[in-house]
């Protein structure tokens, strides 16, 4: 079987396998190299988001929402639940299968795009006449070469110092998804994505929660209108979230763990729990890598410097994805992939992160794209501001879910939308309107003119859009 390949991929995280197989489907020979095993020792495709990422935790969430309302929301809609119990290790099986059905899904595109995967980890050996050369180790162990290698190999969990995770009892991301009891009480360093959505499962499930950030703002990156109405729902949901705080020490005991803090104010403060997850940030994995052997170099983050394109100072080198600048988000990450492929191919795409959407899958979600009310204030630009809150909408009413409201913010002169910012019911889902809006550069005119089907959550949207020249009809 060949060893040459017109371009060879490391990593199958969702910017590594959906470049593979776009480049695949460009007519080039295409192998994929990645390292993750799944509890049976074979491949897990997917990286980080598949396996104990996006997947897995959007598992969790549905599986403790629907524990959540059977024990507090049915009764409103009629249904009495008697003698409900928890079986958590069912509820985590469910969470391992859809994420197995997510790898072999994988598999299966592979195959069927004529990708050939190698399971195991892959190193560069250096370039010669153009040409990489790279060994992998493991299952597939051999040398491969290409003259286009794209870097795909995402980020991993940042430590915090003097807390190392142990997974047992002071628990990264992965270790918060298979927590193997509820724990009575719950500490979580960082009220970021993943502090806040895990903070939610397991609050949900039983555990009181308690989230400290050390910066002074809740959610900094997002509208901040948005933001207040968050951390006021999960304040009223029993989330303990407190901002502005200095951890000076981790101490792990025999009975769960000891963080000792200084608050917002300064004071001295201690907090014992039996679980800690520690949610501080990412850090990009070119570990193994041996960019060294290319001549490399990693900037002071530690990401692979490229260019607009992704293009690496070397010739024929790529890099996408966590490992590169920009958000970390798998489909910012699948964007960039598509768009390598198709450069690759001689074509000549184009990925705005400014129409890249941000969310955040609690209850109730969040989620935005564009540029948020204080970053336009700090431009300078002139704007407008359009808001509906979901408690008008007749469908949000009918599904029991009125809480948060659509924003949207257009030019002041031209009417070009601007930003979209959603919390409440299926943000997750209303938001692609918004970036479909902002790529074909829509007013908000146009969105108000558009019919919506009703009842919908959707017609906020429309709402909005029509707030923002004063003239919203249901509110």
């Amino acid at each position: 079987m060949s060893t040459q390949f017109d371009v060879v991929v490391i990593g199958a995280g969702p910017g590594g396998y959906i470049a593979a197989i776009r480049a695949a489907q460009l007519g080039l020979s295409v192998a994929c190299v990645d390292a993750w095993v799944n509890a049976q020792g074979g491949p897990a495709p997917g990286g980080t988001c598949t396996n104990v990422g996006c997947i897995p935790s959007k598992a969790l969430l549905q599986s403790s929402e629907h524990y959540e309302h059977a024990g507090h929301g049915f009764a409103e809609h009629g249904i009495e639940v008697e003698g409900l119990k928890l079986d958590l290790p069912r509820l985590l099986r469910r969470k391992d299968q859809v994420v197995r059905q997510n790898n072999e899904g994988i598999l299966y595109l592979f195959k069927k795009n004529k990708v050939r995967f190698l399971h195991g980890r892959a190193s560069f050996v250096g370039r010669t006449d153009a040409v990489f050369e790279i060994d992998v180790d493991g299952k597939d162990a051999g040398r491969i070469s290409a003259r286009q290698v794209i870097v795909a190999t995402g980020s991993i969990q940042r430590a915090l110092p003097g807390a190392a995770f142990d997974e047992a009892t002071i628990l990264s991301n992965a270790g918060a998804l298979a927590i193997d009891a509820v724990p009575a009480r719950l500490g979580v360093i960082g009220a970021g994505v993943i502090g806040l959505e895990m903070g939610s499962v397991w609050r949900r499930l039983g555990a009181k929660v308690t989230v400290l950030e050390a910066l002074p703002e809740f959610l900094g990156a997002a509208d901040q209108q948005v933001a207040k109405e968050a951390l006021k729902q999960f304040n009223r949901q029993g989330l303990d979230i407190q901002l502005g705080v200095k951890i000076d020490a981790v101490t792990k005991g025999a009975d769960g763990v000891t963080i000792a803090y200084a608050d917002a104010t300064g004071a001295a403060r201690t907090l014992e729990v039996d679980r800690l997850i520690v949610s501080i940030g990412r850090v990009p994995n070119t570990q193994g890598l041996n960019l060294a052997a290319l001549g490399v170099e990693l900037d002071g983050r530690g990401f692979i410097p490229v260019d607009d394109h992704c293009r690496a100072e070397v010739p024929g080198l790529w890099a996408v994805g966590d490992v590169v600048r920009g958000p970390m988000l798998a489909h910012k990450a699948e964007e960039e992939g598509v768009a390598v492929a198709e450069r690759i191919a001689g074509q000549k795409p184009h990925v705005d992160f400014n129409t890249v959407p941000w969310v955040i899958y609690t209850s109730p979600e969040i989620a935005w794209v564009g540029q948020t009310e204080q970053a336009l204030k700090a431009a300078g630009r002139a704007f407008k501001v359009g808001s509906f809150p979901f408690m008008a909408n007749g469908r949000a009413r009918a599904l029991g879910d009125t809480t948060g409201f659509v924003k949207m913010l257009a030019d002041a002169e031209t009417d070009e939308i601007l930003g979209v910012h959603i919390i409440g019911p299926m943000a997750s889902e209303l938001v692609a309107e918004a970036a479909v809006a902002m790529e074909f550069k829509a007013a908000a005119e146009d969105i108000a003119r558009i019919c919506h089907a009703h009842p919908t959550l959707s017609e906020s949207m429309k709402e909005a859009a029509l707030a923002t020249d004063g003239r919203s009809l249901n509110f």
